[in-house]
């Protein structure tokens, strides 16, 4: 099964954050929308992506919209990773045993994005580095929170437009 495509209803859920307090899917939605960025920690295009997730969260972060990452890896491993690429975002925990939200949301790559409206309809689905897809999330974000879209990438960035997952 591939990953779930815009216009589907997202899986509900609840994982752990790396502080162990639980994350709900349902109550963060209350707020605003979702960006749940999956990764896993050995995969050479998570490490290139997250670092502009990142930005994105930095430049956006308020109450109405919560980005999210979702590590495949053990918690050791995810701090380490976190701290590596400075990741500041909140970080949940897949059961690296069965990895149920991964398997909900049908993924079969690293990275995968999905940009969660308020009613739960993924908007944005995006498997690998596709940058316009990126330009697109940075977008929503602006657009939820009032403000004036800004770059993600900066001037003399070599960002190719597509890296497969």
């Amino acid at each position: 099964m591939a990953a779930l495509t815009a216009g589907t209803p997202a899986p509900d859920f609840t994982l752990p954050t790396m502080d162990g307090k639980p994350f709900s899917l349902k109550d963060a939605l209350v707020r605003g929308p979702v960006l749940a960025a999956f990764f896993k920690i050995s995969c050479p295009v998570c490490q290139f992506a997250l670092p502009f997730i990142e930005r994105i969260y930095k430049t956006y972060s308020s109450r109405s919209v919560t980005i999210i990452g979702i590590s495949q890896n053990e918690k050791k491993d995810t701090a380490a990773f976190i701290k590596e690429y400075g990741i500041s975002f909140p970080v949940l925990l897949d059961d690296t045993r069965t990895y149920p939200v991964s398997n909900a949301y049908g993924l079969t790559n690293v990275p995968t994005l999905f940009w969660i409206a308020e009613d739960g309809e993924i908007e944005v689905s995006s498997v690998g580095w596709v940058r316009k897809e990126i330009n697109e999330v940075n977008q929503k974000a602006a657009k939820i929170t009032g403000e004036t879209p800004r770059p993600v990438f900066q001037p003399g960035e070599d960002v190719p437009e597509f890296r497969a997952g």
